[in-house]
C-alpha cells in the first residue's frame, strides 16, 4: 500500500478522538475506531477527518476493526470472506443447539434466525449509508460508528448516548471476540484429549489447554495483517476439509426421522438453543468492512447480491450440520460434533487434528479484530508519547492471551460457555443494536416512522429480550452445574 498524500494520514485525529490513525509502520494503512473511552464521541467534524484520511490511505475501503483490503475484493472472494467469518466453533456446536431444540423445532427456528440475522446486516448497511449521505463522509462507518453516529443525529431525547453506545458496540465487539479466543482453548484441548486418551496417554484437559497455549500464541504475537494471510490459507483449508469427513461420518447408518429424536425441546433447553444458534451467526462486525472492500460494493447488498446469497449458504449449512448431528448422534450429540466422531478411528482423529489445526490458526486473526480497538487506549494510558509502542504491543498481547487462557481453565462446559456468549453479546450485536439504530435515526426531526417499522423492530426487539434473559440464565445454570 502506498502512503497517503495527506500529511495528517498518518497522525492521530485527536488523542481523545474516536478515530486513530494506524500507522503504516503495523502495515495497516487504515485506521481503527473508538476505543472504551466514554468521551470519544464522534462528532460530524472529526468522523468527516477521519474517514478523509482512511480514504485517501487505504483507497479500497475494508476498513473497520483494523481489517484492511490488499486489493478490491471480487464477488466470489467477498462470499468467501462470509464463509470464513461466520463459519467456526459455533458450526460444530449446532448438534448441540438441535439437541436442545428438537428435531423439527430447530431447522425452522435456525432458518428465522438467519433471515432476522440478515435483514439486520441490511439495517446496519442502510443506516451506515445514510450517515455517509447526510454527513458527506468520503467512506461507510464502520460499526460502532454508525450507531454513535445514528444516536447522535437521531432522536433529540437520545443523542446524550450516542458516546456510551459507541464505546458499548465496541465492547461488545471484544467481549465477542475474546470469548471466541477463550472457545477455540476449550475446543482445541478437548479434542486433543480423546487422541491423546485413546493412545494412553492420559492427563487433565487443563494440561492439554496449557500445552497449546505457546503454539497459540504466536500468531497472535503477529501485529501486522498481511503476515496473517498464511494463517488463515491454512485455517480455511482444515476447515473445508475437516467439514466434508464430519458429514461422511455423520451420515452413516442414520436411525429413522420419525420417531428416533424427540421434534420440539423443552421450555428450558430452548433458550440454550438460542445462545447457541445466534453465537453461530457471528459476522455481523464485518459486514460494512467487507461492503467497503468490494470492488463493486453495490454488489454487496442487492436481491442476489454478496450478503444474501453468502447468508443463504451459511445458513443452509448450519442447519444441515445441526440436523444431521442430532440425527445421527442424539442426546449423546457433545459441544463440538468432532468429540463424536469414533476415537479408534484414524480418519476421524485426522479430521479432529485438521479442525483443531483450523481453529488455533483462527484464533489470531478473531484476537487481532479485539487487540486493534483496544490497543489505542492503551497506548494512550501507558505509552502516550510512542516512545516504546511495539515492547507495550507485545506484551499487550501476550496478557490478553493469557487472560484467555484463565478464562478458558475455568470453562467446564463448551457447549453452555458458548451458549452464555451467544445470548449475551452476539444478541445484542445481531439483534439488538441495527433495529434500535434504525428507529432512533427514523424518528429524527424531519424524519418519518412507519408503523410497519415500529412493529418489525418491535417483534426483533422482543426476541433478542427474550432471547437475552431466558438463554443468559440458562446458560449461567448449565455452566453451575458443571462445576
Amino acid at each position: 500500500m502506498g502512503k497517503s498524500t495527506n500529511p495528517e494520514a498518518e497522525e492521530p485525529v485527536s488523542a481523545q478522538g474516536d478515530a486513530i490513525q494506524l500507522q503504516e509502520s503495523n502495515g495497516l494503512a487504515g485506521f481503527v475506531n473508538v476505543s472504551f473511552d466514554a468521551d470519544s464521541v464522534p462528532d460530524q467534524l472529526t468522523v468527516k477527518s477521519a474517514e478523509l484520511d482512511r480514504s485517501e490511505a487505504a483507497p479500497h475501503g475494508g476498513g473497520g476493526h483494523g481489517l484492511q483490503a490488499d486489493h478490491p475484493t471480487s464477488y466470489l472472494e467477498t462470499i468467501m470472506h462470509i464463509f470464513k467469518g461466520n463459519v467456526g466453533p459455533g458450526l460444530y456446536a449446532m448438534g448441540d443447539a438441535f439437541r436442545n431444540g428438537g428435531l423439527l423445532l430447530s431447522p425452522i427456528l435456525t432458518i428465522f434466525l438467519g433471515i432476522i440475522s440478515v435483514h439486520s446486516e441490511h439495517i446496519l448497511i442502510n443506516c451506515a449509508g445514510k450517515m455517509q449521505s447526510q454527513l458527506k463522509l468520503a467512506a461507510m462507518p464502520d460499526f460502532a460508528e454508525t450507531v454513535g453516529l445514528c444516536f447522535a443525529h437521531g432522536h433529540e431525547p437520545l443523542r446524550r448516548w450516542s458516546r456510551t453506545l459507541h464505546a458499548a458496540v465496541n465492547f461488545f465487539i471484544c467481549v465477542t471476540q475474546l470469548g471466541l479466543c477463550c472457545v477455540y482453548f476449550v475446543f482445541i484441548s478437548s479434542n486433543m484429549k480423546q487422541i491423546y486418551d485413546y493412545y494412553g496417554v492420559v492427563f487433565d484437559v487443563h494440561w492439554h489447554m496449557l500445552i497449546i497455549l505457546l503454539p497459540t500464541m504466536l500468531p497472535a504475537l503477529i501485529t501486522n495483517l498481511k503476515y496473517l494471510a498464511w494463517c488463515m490459507t491454512i485455517g480455511n483449508s482444515c476447515m473445508v476439509l475437516g467439514i466434508g469427513i464430519t458429514y461422511y461420518y455423520a451420515v452413516q447408518d442414520l436411525p429413522p426421522l420419525v420417531g428416533s429424536r424427540p421434534l420440539v425441546g423443552s421450555w428450558h433447553t430452548l433458550p440454550l438453543y438460542f445462545g447457541t444458534a445466534i453465537f453461530a451467526f457471528e459476522g455481523i462486525a464485518l459486514v460494512l468492512p467487507l461492503k467497503n472492500a468490494m470492488q463493486r460494493p453495490r454488489d454487496f447488498s442487492r436481491p442476489l447480491g454478496v450478503l444474501n446469497l453468502g447468508m443463504t449458504v451459511v445458513t443452509l449449512l448450519f442447519t444441515t450440520t445441526g440436523f444431521l448431528g442430532y440425527l445421527k448422534w442424539g442426546d449423546t450429540v457433545q459441544g463440538s460434533l468432532t468429540l463424536n466422531l469414533p476415537e479408534g478411528d484414524l480418519l476421524a482423529q485426522a479430521v479432529k487434528v485438521m479442525i483443531s489445526t483450523g481453529i488455533l490458526f483462527g484464533y489470531a486473526l478473531q484476537f487481532f479484530i479485539a487487540i486493534q480497538i483496544m490497543l489505542p487506549a492503551v497506548r494512550r494510558r501507558f505509552d502516550p508519547d510512542q516512545r516504546h509502542p511495539v515492547r507495550l504491543e507485545l506484551l499487550f498481547r501476550v496478557a490478553m492471551v493469557l487472560l484467555t487462557f484463565l478464562i478458558a481453565e475455568g470453562v467446564p462446559n463448551l457447549g453452555a460457555f458458548i451458549s452464555l456468549i451467544g445470548a449475551l453479546c452476539s444478541t445484542a450485536l445481531a439483534l439488538i443494536f441495527p433495529p434500535v439504530i434504525e428507529l432512533t435515526l427514523l424518528a429524527a426531526p424531519g424524519g418519518r416512522l412507519p408503523g410497519v417499522v415500529w412493529a418489525k423492530n418491535g417483534l426483533i426487539l422482543l426476541i433478542a429480550s427474550i432471547g437475552v434473559v431466558t438463554g443468559t440464565y440458562e446458560s449461567m445454570l448449565a455452566l453451575i452445574k458443571s462445576f
